[in-house]
């Protein structure tokens, strides 16, 4: 067997498997590319990559609306993330401890959250108690519901650690307390967090439903915009908070990758210093 063929993991295709790829590849792209033609024409044939469509952005108070959309949208989003993370670090403290009926608590908030649509969440939770305040309708929902998920992330990463840690430290005379907060959590954060992260990311996004309880977030911001100018320039619109939304989300993937390797280069000179 030639050094090319031991080096993968699957038979390397033949001639005959190649030409079905290149042919199959082929058509892939055509057809994507088909229906991108179809979308875009569609749209022309409606007028909407006019360039009068454009018009509306150029005013001051458009300006300011889209300004006050990603405030808004910062402003819960900090609400949430800050929300979820507390309650989800209270809910995985409870699913791991020594008590049964707090367990069994924690384990039947935790599923009921997580199986709960969010849509459903935000949207009772408007029209029950915050029919005045869309903000925390929307800030709550988020909360309750990536708090369960971040739960689930928080009491994995801990479980995680292996077993003879919590043990050694047992050994010293520590307290559960003392070995979760000093021993355990330290440890599983390296391993969690960037999954902890991209959950945020997930919340950062989910924000967008506020939407349907009618508060003054990005999405919604755009929707009146292109409500209230003339030709309903619905793909301009897009075209602008789109590009919003992708910068904060990478902005925010960008702030974890740097938490986590600042953490490992934490790590590597805490090991080099004590070796």
């Amino acid at each position: 067997m030639s050094t090319r063929t031991a080096s993968v993991l699957y038979d390397v295709p033949g001639p005959r498997a190649r030409r079905r790829y290149l042919v199959a590849g082929v058509l892939g792209t055509l057809g994507i590319a088909a229906l991108l033609w179809w979308v875009v024409s569609t749209l022309a044939d409606q007028g909407q990559f006019d360039a009068s469509l454009w018009d509306a952005f150029q005013y001051t108070a458009v300006q300011q609306r889209i300004l006050d959309g990603v405030l808004a949208t910062l402003e819960t989003f900090a609400l949430a993330a800050a929300g979820s993370l507390v309650l989800g670090s209270l809910l995985a403290v409870g699913r791991l401890s020594d008590h049964r009926p707090v367990r069994a608590v924690c384990t039947v908030v935790v599923q009921f959250f997580r199986a709960m649509p969010l849509v459903i969440m935000i949207f009772a939770l408007y029209q029950a108690v915050f029919t005045a305040k869309p903000m925390w309708g929307l800030v709550i929902g988020l909360v309750l519901y990536n708090g369960a998920v971040q739960a689930e992330i928080i009491r994995s990463g801990i479980n995680a650690v292996p077993r003879g840690q919590a043990e050694a430290a047992h050994a010293l005379g520590l307290r559960k307390t003392q070995v979760m907060s000093l021993v355990l959590v330290p440890q599983a954060v390296r391993t969690m967090l960037p999954a902890i992260i991209g959950q945020l990311v997930v919340t950062l996004k989910d924000t967008s439903l506020g939407y349907i309880i009618t508060y003054s977030e990005l999405l919604y911001v755009g929707k009146l915009i292109a409500s209230n100018s003339d030709g309903y320039p619905y793909i301009p619109v897009v075209l602008v908070i789109t590009p919003i939304y992708i910068v904060m989300c990478l902005a925010l993937s960008g702030l974890a990758r740097w938490i986590e390797s600042r953490g490992r280069r934490g790590a590597t000179r805490r090991g080099a210093a004590a070796a």
